[in-house]
């Protein structure tokens, strides 16, 4: 018999593995945050699927989301990811990631790690919604405005609300499995 599963990841198997293995499986590791943070910063405006595709191509590109490495990435490594076709070739993006992992650093300097700061914005526990159907699911609530806002009063570049709030589903600070999908309860 088949596990019940949301709705937005059935019917491809990446999408599926990635829904029945990490999505909503709360992260408190700072290099498996900013790995997010660079994959959702590459997301805005694609789907989430685009970047799943290419994950791997990120992972190598970026080497491994190491984030001390990528705060000192200089010119002739911000041209070489320019020209790599295995990522989203995006400018602004690449130089946001650049910064945001030097913004990054600054966090963990403040509050001792990146895990300590953003998961106070939900007391340090998953906020455990309710949804029956995905597609009931907001882009954003009041929680990822705040966190936003804050993100971007520090200097972080492409973390909107939408983007934050997928962020914050996809790490685990918010559980938006559907109530029947046997994620629901395990996570």
């Amino acid at each position: 018999m088949e596990k019940h599963k949301c709705g937005w990841c059935v019917g491809d198997d990446l999408y599926e593995a990635y829904h029945d293995e990490e999505w909503g499986v709360p992260v408190t590791d700072d290099d498996r945050l900013f790995e997010f943070l660079i994959l959702e910063t590459f997301q805005a405006g694609l789907s989430w699927i685009t970047i799943l595709r290419k994950r791997e191509n990120f992972r190598t590109a970026f080497d491994d989301f190491d984030y001390n490495k990528i705060a000192h990435y200089k010119q002739d490594k911000i041209d070489s990811l320019l020209q790599d076709a295995g990522i989203i070739r995006n400018k602004l993006k690449i130089h946001a990631t650049v910064s945001n992992a030097q913004m990054f650093m600054k966090i963990q300097e403040e509050f001792g790690s990146f895990s300590t700061y953003i998961w106070k914005f939900v007391d340090g526990k998953p906020i455990k919604n309710k949804r029956k159907n995905y597609k009931d699911t907001p882009a954003t609530t009041n929680i990822s405005d705040a966190l936003s806002k804050d993100l971007k009063k520090r200097g972080f570049k492409f973390v909107g609300s939408t983007v934050m709030y997928a962020h914050m589903q996809a790490t685990g600070m918010v559980n938006d499995h559907e109530v029947g999908c046997f994620r629901y309860h395990e996570v």
